[in-house]
């Protein structure tokens, strides 16, 4: 695998991108006007994306959706990395979470609740972005806005600045791992045609012919008390309630 190491100056350039100095256009030449702009090429690239796929999403193709040519492009954005910095950025903005100021639920396990819905529906509406890898973020102010949200909600529980960042690391991980997974799963049911419990359905044989009892026992008798009995949507949600609020119950009682 190629390690990607960026100069300064090429840091410096995507982060102005993100931080809204991105709308400034290339120079264009004497008494041409700007064909383009950042935000829109973000726009076009996030739609081929909803689309197609992040892989569709490519400078060329983009390019050709705009009508220009592909070297026209990296006058504006340097490359691929960066258009994808872009892109997550814009569509993490989207979940408009309350700022400094700015009015929010009362109690602080609401708060967190309102994050997680946010969060996946985003990745509802842009499935690609559960192929973005969120381990070296682009810090854009959509990236650090979340950030913001689930510290100040944690903050205010009393709590020491680490065990904040612990407890917002968690959680924050938890609800994006989910949400990508639910994303996962509504891509593989668009491409397939195919549900997760059709899917399963087809393969029911095997818990007639293959599936040995007696080295899983506690998954059959699991099954045999109806532990298995939700769909797969029911029983994904289900888990991933159970699981989101014993977290909360465990910063709760920490807090306690």
């Amino acid at each position: 695998m190629t390690v990607e190491h960026n100069g300064a100056e090429d840091i410096d350039r995507a982060l102005a991108l993100l931080w809204h100095v991105r709308e400034q256009h290339s120079e264009p030449a004497r008494g041409r006007r700007p064909r383009l702009a950042v935000g829109r090429i973000v726009e076009v690239a996030i739609g081929v994306a909803d689309a197609e796929g992040l892989v569709a999403a490519s400078m060329h193709r983009v390019a050709k959706e705009l009508g220009a040519g592909t070297m026209t492009l990296y006058t504006y954005v340097p490359g691929k990395a960066e258009l994808l910095d872009l892109m997550v950025d814009q569509v993490l903005a989207e979940r408009l979470l309350p700022g400094p100021g700015d009015e929010r639920p009362a109690d602080w396990r609401a708060q967190v609740l309102l994050y997680s819905d946010r969060t996946r529906e985003t990745y509802r509406r842009h499935p690609w972005l559960r192929e973005a890898s969120r381990v070296r973020p682009a810090l854009g102010p959509g990236h650090l806005a979340g950030q913001e949200y689930l510290l100040s909600t944690l903050d205010s529980l009393g709590l020491g600045a680490a065990q904040v960042t612990a407890a917002a690391g968690a959680l924050g991980t938890y609800i994006d791992a989910n949400a990508a997974l639910e994303a996962e799963s509504a891509h593989l049911e668009r491409v397939t045609g195919q549900s997760d419990d059709a899917w399963w359905d087809q393969r029911s044989v095997f818990w007639h012919r293959y599936f040995p009892v007696d080295r899983h026992p506690t998954m059959a008798r699991v099954w045999e008390n109806g532990g298995f009995v939700l769909t797969a949507a029911e029983q994904a949600a289900q888990a991933y309630d159970f699981g989101l609020n014993r977290l909360l119950d465990g910063i709760e009682e920490l807090v306690a």
